[in-house]
């Protein structure tokens, strides 16, 4: 069936129809971490959301070429017009290669998304990598007259770009704004205006990390990277540009004036951004000192953390929430998303062991098309999970007798739940957390002890019955006894 998905496009601020500019095909890039340090809940936010919109492009039909960069040079986590390289650093700390520290992050960071189930991008690449497509991209803008050499550095002029065109259409600010607003940063003599913003730096002798270029030896700019990658696999032109909130301005901001710039027109059709998780009301991230790291999450050992939380916990929790809107981050509230998520799990595990009926006595539905129109509605995700509970009281009403469901709406359920709990939300049973997995283990030994009870209930032997009852409840088994014998569950 044919589905209209509305995205909010951060550059008009308004929900608009997604059309593709290649008919079938789709062009997405979305900015990926800086690897000098474990990914942190921040980092799974942007990940989660651009992999749930990969998912559902795909579902949809379209041939998605996703890319997603990995930034393996230090400096270009800030403007590179101040502070010391951060992978460098590292790798002299702990007299490494600074390729040695960002390899093994690289690597870091792959573990973590797996382990949350985020699919891989169609193609990674890293900054190091396209220097020479950064180098071009800088060429461009000087040929254009919208940049300028100062002491072999090269910088991007803010003000002769806004009198051609307009710098700030992302963010909304004017240029006045900027420049009031504008740090005193080191290099700021060889600039003409404070706004100004580094193509490329001349390394001092101290910086590890540099390249030889027409100015100077030296490296990139921190917003170079994206605009020369995302045109070198997706070309002048392509559809979506992704990442954190916090990347409007200057990065993503920048980019666009570098594209324009360069070569005359917009790159990106639509801007995407999801809003940020916080903690006590401030954003988690590396420059607070706040944040915590996925492997932390995944073992438990943060002081803010009472125990530790599986990848699909965090999954579910950052897709309980729309994209758009803040998270803040609690242990109360991982605790709220994990008992939702079980739900879930025991309603779809219930749904396997369903026998269809001749006819249903209880509505399924249109869950298929509500979760569709709440995914086109710029992807709700919290919406879907909600249509799915509905599918989950359905479930538990006729496992507990009290409606039947014929074969056709037994399937129905279960590729409703396929398909959008597994295959666009990206969740998945866990063994060890999943009853799936629980009762492979101890399956057996339940039914026989439950065994034991029916026998004592039909022999009047109350006090063994309930004894079993009793003791299988302090393991943590639930036991219903139904028409048929018993039911049962282990509860965490």
């Amino acid at each position: 069936m044919e589905q209209n998905l509305l995205i909010y496009n951060t550059l008009t601020r308004q929900k608009e129809l997604f059309k593709p500019l290649h008919e079938g095909r789709v062009g997405m890039y979305v900015c990926g971490p800086t690897v000098y340090g474990d990914a942190h809940l921040g980092h799974a936010r942007p990940a989660i959301t651009f992999d749930l919109l990969f998912r559902y492009l795909q579902k949809l039909g379209y041939k998605v070429r996703y890319v997603r960069n990995i930034t393996d040079v230090g400096h270009l986590e800030h403007d590179a017009d101040e502070g010391e390289d951060k992978i460098a650093k590292k790798a002299r700390l702990e007299q490494l290669e600074p390729m040695e520290v960002a390899q093994y992050y690289t690597n870091r960071f792959h573990e973590a998304m797996d382990a949350l189930n985020v699919l891989p991008p169609s193609i990674e690449p890293h900054a190091t990598g396209h220097i020479i497509e950064q180098q071009q991209l800088v060429k461009e803008i000087l040929a254009n007259g919208f940049a300028y050499e100062s002491n072999g550095s090269v910088y991007f002029d803010v003000e002769a770009y806004n009198q051609q065109h307009k710098y700030g259409i992302l963010s909304g600010r004017s240029l006045e704004n900027i420049k009031d607003a504008s740090r005193e940063l080191a290099g700021v003599g060889e600039k003409k205006n404070q706004a100004d913003f580094a193509l490329w730096k001349k390394a001092q002798p101290e910086h590890i990390m540099h390249w030889p270029s027409p100015w100077s030896e030296g490296f990139p700019g921190w917003h170079c990277e994206c605009t020369a990658m995302g045109r070198k696999y997706l070309g002048e032109h392509f559809d979506i540009h992704g990442g954190g909130m916090d990347l409007v301005f200057p990065h993503h901001e920048c980019e666009i004036a570098q594209a324009v710039a360069s070569q005359g027109s917009q790159m990106v059709r639509y801007w995407l951004h999801n809003n940020m998780i916080t903690i006590d009301g401030k954003k988690m991230g590396k420059s607070y000192n706040n944040f915590i790291t996925l492997p932390q999450f995944f073992s438990g050992e943060h002081e803010r953390l009472e125990r530790p939380y599986s990848p699909m916990i965090i999954r579910f929790f950052i897709l309980q929430a729309h994209y758009r809107s803040t998270v803040d981050f609690g242990n109360e509230a991982l605790q709220a998303s994990e008992k939702g998520l079980q739900r879930l799990m025991d309603g779809w595990n219930l749904l396997q062991k369903l026998t269809p009926a001749q006819q249903s006595t209880i509505e399924v539905g249109n869950i298929r098309q509500n979760c569709y129109d709440a995914m086109n509605d710029d992807l709700n995700s919290p919406i879907v999970i909600s249509h799915l509970f509905d599918a989950c009281r359905i479930i538990n009403t006729v496992n507990d007798k009290k409606a039947t469901l014929s074969a056709a709406d037994l399937q129905e359920l279960k590729e409703v739940f396929q398909l959008f709990a597994f295959d666009i939300l990206g969740l998945k049973p866990e063994v060890g957390s999943s009853n799936e997995g629980r009762e492979e283990a101890f399956g057996k030994v339940v039914d026989m002890l439950l065994e034991q009870r029916t026998i004592a209930k039909q022999n009047k032997d109350w006090a063994t019955a309930d004894k079993i009852r009793d003791n299988l409840a302090v393991l943590g088994f639930e036991v219903k006894d139904t028409k048929d014998g018993f039911s049962w569950k282990l509860n965490k």
